[in-house]
């Protein structure tokens, strides 16, 4: 997998396949939460879109920020669901915060815990002692996403140690978190009460930070691999700093307008509306007179706002539309109104 960061081009509309996504690259690093289930239940087309990749030799691997449950867990999670997986196909940010901390600790260390299994089975797995209280001399705080039930109080405990000078791991910041019921609080979230109420900053492990894409490489061996995700600031992001080619698919929490406004970090290699969009190529977006072809769709800049034209599938407006607004950015973020123009698509 390649490492590289920071100077990569920007890219100014979605780039074209020939071939099958699910061909073109020999691994899917797939995150979860608003890709493959919401709410633990499965989203529509996920089943059979990975399986028809599967079948036809692609590896399959799931990276995910969410710090909750174990590898196992997930793994039996997505088998129950259709999907056969093997814990060690499973990459999650608690692993990649473990990892983190046990670089920067002596080995058998405590660790205080704010969060669910996830996080202890992976500070065991590194060696770690995981704690629950700042009294049992803890020399790390780590947080992570611990689902809807986790105490308050449990928060006092992160701000008991890091106010005493005990270093501040979080395995994520990602604000908000897909649910069957809607958008619901992330770790992030938690995140900011316990900075708010100490001041202090965390080291962070997950996407789009190097040690998530450190630890995947490790676990995957990836070659030619292929990110597929829901949100721009972690999933795309963490693909443009890692150097590699991504999917952004429409199925959790990123909308069109969110897409059109995305900055060079934020913006996917692909669009598709669900996983669907593994199993077939990527039709080309061409610049034309007066604006961006994609299929019978054109898109273009008229009156500081953007103009959509023709017919034909969403998808195809949508690329369409990105290629127009971000060119129009450059490497910046494009103010222009394009509600008209998504509205057309039903986005």
């Amino acid at each position: 997998m390649s490492q590289q960061s920071g100077n990569r081009p920007s890219r100014n509309r979605p780039s074209g396949s020939a071939t099958a996504l699910s061909e073109a690259y020999d691994t899917a690093l797939l995150d979860l939460d608003g890709v493959v289930y919401a709410g633990g239940e499965a989203i529509v087309h996920a089943v059979e879109s990975l399986g028809t990749a599967r079948d036809g030799g692609m590896h399959l691997a799931y990276v995910t920020n969410n710090a909750l449950r174990t590898p196992d867990a997930v793994a039996d999670h997505l088998t129950e669901l259709g999907i056969p997986t093997d814990a060690g196909d499973v990459i999650t940010s608690a692993q990649a915060v473990a990892r983190l901390i046990s670089d920067q600790v002596p080995a058998g260390a405590r660790v205080l815990v704010i969060g669910g299994e996830g996080l202890r089975v992976a500070l065991r797995e590194r060696g770690l002692e995981p704690v629950d209280s700042a009294d049992d001399e803890p020399v790390a705080v780590v947080q992570g996403y611990g689902g809807p039930d986790l105490p308050w109080g449990r928060f006092a405990e992160a701000c008991y140690a890091i106010a005493r000078g005990v270093p501040w791991f979080a395995s994520n910041t990602d604000l908000t978190i897909p649910s069957a019921r809607g958008i619901a609080p992330g770790n992030g979230a938690a995140v900011e009460v316990v900075r708010i109420a100490t001041g202090g900053e965390p080291q962070v492990a997950g996407k789009p930070l190097p040690p998530m894409h450190r630890e995947t490489v490790l676990r995957t061996g990836a070659e030619r691999p292929l990110v597929v995700g829901d949100r721009l600031d972690t999933d795309i992001e963490g693909a443009f700093n890692g150097g590699v080619d991504s999917l952004l698919v429409l199925t959790g929490v990123t909308d069109g307008a969110q897409l059109l406004a995305a900055p060079p970090e934020h913006r996917p290699t692909y669009v598709d509306a669900d996983l669907r969009g593994m199993l077939t190529g990527q039709p080309e977006v061409a610049e034309a007179e007066g604006g961006f072809v994609c299929g019978g769709w054109t898109a273009s800049v008229r009156e500081d706002a953007l103009a959509l034209d023709g017919d034909g599938d969403a998808m195809d407006g949508l690329r369409a539309l990105c290629a127009a607004a971000w060119t129009q950015a450059g490497n910046g973020s494009c103010g222009l109104d394009g509600g008209k123009a998504l509205a057309r698509l039903g986005l």
